[in-house]
């Protein structure tokens, strides 16, 4: 039987992680004749840590998930540098901007998104307007980020706010401009969004809320709509994304906001599927990598025949800000307020310690929650929220991370883990894989990376899986 043959179009950490899925169900090639495409000459990075990259705390090459070796080790047919431009889907044929084709019995589209740019007078992308997405532009924020120079960030999302604390570390006068009246609103409550602010202030970065950008002009900064000013000269661009659909679009797929994608991850067109940020699903959420990461085990269980009643049902969104001397985790319902009559709400404010707490049950479990400086808490509360598990009736105990319910996780206990937690959520590794794979000889960080790939998403576990490595060690 000849192999089936797979084009992934995008290689970024969507269409990266469906590449090694396929492999690791297909390690010789005998079911799938593997070719993935990818505008980026780059090899796959983890786009997640490009804050970790501006802030200086990792340099490019450790982000990459994949090493130059990687096509000849897979015998998969990588073509960076270059671009999907068209979809004959009667011929089943890809069509590249090198002017070069590609057949296919099952394609993927993993195009991700792009970066929004507001329509603000004088805002467009050069040496002092960047877009905070690709590697490519950590260089260029770096390159024109002087030491000591005024810094404009805007948008205070997530990846605005982590691009915000990696430069007011590297020395740079940072403020973030965000039109909405706190920071993070798609996953902050007000109170939570106002100690992390007085966080954020308290690391040298600034704020100009519920204001937006009238105007830039190079070499001074930008011109607020309500007529003050921000001296800047960089301004980093963290304003949303859309979605990459053209190639969707022009082959006359289904497209509302995202390529419309079913349980399968399929389109409209059954031997297209879409995975990852350009996908519309339901049960995903975008911006996050563990869809995306959920969908490709789903993709390529199905195009190797591995198991043809695998399913994409959706992801349980877990938040978690990745920024020196913050930890924060947002997971769930974090609006609920207390006034729900469904909901049981527990809230707890330290405003001096920079720490805020929120806990929203339904049914004695875990449906939402907010965790700013309470590390024992995220750790404790997530597994309960992943597994469902009943709270215990101590809630401010649980909510504070004093008293851990019997079994329940410590962020600084591996020994009383079962082997059940998960250690690693962006991709489901529990403690008992990481104990397998040290057994099997991955006795450091890096080596249980290599084995089971914890670390390697949003990399907030990254203590956790040291501190069972260190235990581990001590047996």
């Amino acid at each position: 039987m000849s192999a089936r043959s797979v084009v992934i179009a995008g290689y970024g950490m969507a269409g990266a992680r469906l590449a090694d899925d396929i492999r690791r169900r297909d390690p010789d090639g005998e079911r799938v004749r593997l070719t993935v495409v990818g505008a980026e000459t780059h090899t796959a990075y983890n786009r997640v840590l490009l804050s970790s990259v501006v802030a200086g705390t990792m340099r490019p090459e450790v982000v990459r998930l994949h090493d130059d070796g990687w096509p000849a080790r897979t015998g998969a047919d990588l073509r960076r540098g270059v671009a999907a431009t068209s979809i004959d889907r009667k011929a089943r044929r890809v069509h590249l901007d090198d002017g070069s084709t590609v057949d296919y019995d099952a394609l993927v589209l993993a195009t991700g998104a792009n970066p929004w740019m507001p329509p603000v007078e004088g805002l467009e992308p050069g040496p002092d307007v960047v877009a905070f997405r690709t590697l490519d532009d950590c260089a260029r924020i770096l390159d024109a980020a002087k030491l000591g120079a005024p810094v404009a960030v805007l948008g205070g999302g997530l990846l605005g706010l982590e691009a915000a604390r990696g430069l007011a570390g590297r020395g740079n006068l940072v403020t973030v401009v965000h039109p909405m009246p706190h920071i993070m609103e798609r996953q902050l409550d007000a109170e939570a969004a106002r100690v992390l602010t007085r966080k954020l202030e308290e690391l040298g970065v600034g704020f100009r809320l519920g204001v937006g950008a009238a105007r830039y002009v190079s070499g001074d900064g930008l011109k607020l709509d309500d007529g003050t000013h921000v001296p800047a000269d960089l301004i980093v661009v963290s304003t949303g994304v859309r979605p990459e659909t053209k190639l969707a679009v022009d082959a006359g797929l289904t497209v509302e906001g995202g390529i419309v994608v079913d349980d399968l991850l399929r389109t409209s067109d059954g031997r297209i599927h879409a995975i990852g940020d350009c996908a519309k699903h339901p049960g995903a959420f975008g911006g996050l990598v563990q869809p995306a990461w959920e969908q490709a085990a789903v993709v390529a269980d199905l195009v190797t025949g591995t198991k043809s009643a695998s399913r994409y049902r959706g992801t349980q969104p877990v938040t978690r800000l990745k920024a020196r001397g913050i930890d924060l985790t947002a997971l769930g319902e974090t609006m609920t307020g207390a006034d729900d009559p469904s909901a049981e709400v527990l809230t707890f404010s330290d405003p001096a310690g920079c720490r805020y707490g929120k806990l929203v049950l339904r049914e004695n479990r875990v449906a939402g929650a907010i965790l700013l400086g309470l590390p024992d808490a995220a750790a404790t509360i997530t597994q309960l929220y992943d597994r469902g598990t009943p709270v215990p009736e101590d809630r401010l105990a649980v909510l504070l991370g004093r008293a851990l319910p019997a079994g329940a996780p410590s962020a600084s206990s591996p020994a009383d883990l079962p082997a059940s937690a998960v250690i690693c959520r962006c991709n489901a590794v529990t403690k008992g894989r990481l104990v397998e794979a040290w057994r099997a000889g991955a006795t450091d960080v890096p080596a249980l990376a290599g084995a089971t790939r914890a670390t390697t998403g949003c990399g907030g576990c990254k203590d956790a899986v040291s501190g069972v490595a260190s235990w581990l060690a001590a047996q």
